[in-house]
């Protein structure tokens, strides 16, 4: 695997909990670093799947290869703030689910619960805007008060 910009990722987000726009603002880089990754290990697999019977040893060295660049690729996304899903799919923690993106998607459509995967994604215009804690805790004890009695 030769040098390439790539091979320089550094953590960027430790906290790795994104906004919607701060996820898209990465995937620029993540869509780059996946369609290499990918376009690698496609050819890979061509190779593969041309081999002759009894080449075992190649057939063995090809797919070692294979695992390498998406543990490679899973590390990379990783060290970005996202998280592998799956192959050439990434999660991006939005604090109530992720931001679900799956390669060649060009920018960030879908979301999904923390309980639910990549199956279950909604697309993100479809969501509601979460009511903040501070708002649904000052619901809740409002909700707890007896209402004013009426003077009469």
């Amino acid at each position: 695997m030769g040098m390439d910009r790539t091979d320089l990722i550094i953590e960027i987000n430790r906290q790795s909990v994104f906004s919607l726009a701060e996820a898209q603002e990465l995937l620029g880089v993540i869509f780059r670093i996946t369609k290499q990754y990918s376009e690698k290990v496609e050819a890979l697999i061509a190779r593969l799947d041309t081999l002759p019977a009894g080449s075992d040893a190649m057939a063995t060295s090809l797919e070692t290869q294979v695992n390498g660049l998406i543990s490679e690729w899973q590390a990379k996304v990783q060290k970005l703030g996202a998280s592998p899903k799956g192959l050439w799919i990434a999660d991006f923690d939005s604090g109530d689910g992720y931001y679900c993106w799956k390669y060649p998607e060009r920018k960030i459509e879908f979301w999904h619960k923390y309980t639910d995967g990549f199956s279950k994604r909604v697309r993100v215009n479809q969501l509601t805007s979460p009511i903040p804690l501070h708002d649904r805790l000052r619901q809740k004890v409002l909700s707890t008060l007896r209402p004013p009695e009426n003077p009469q």
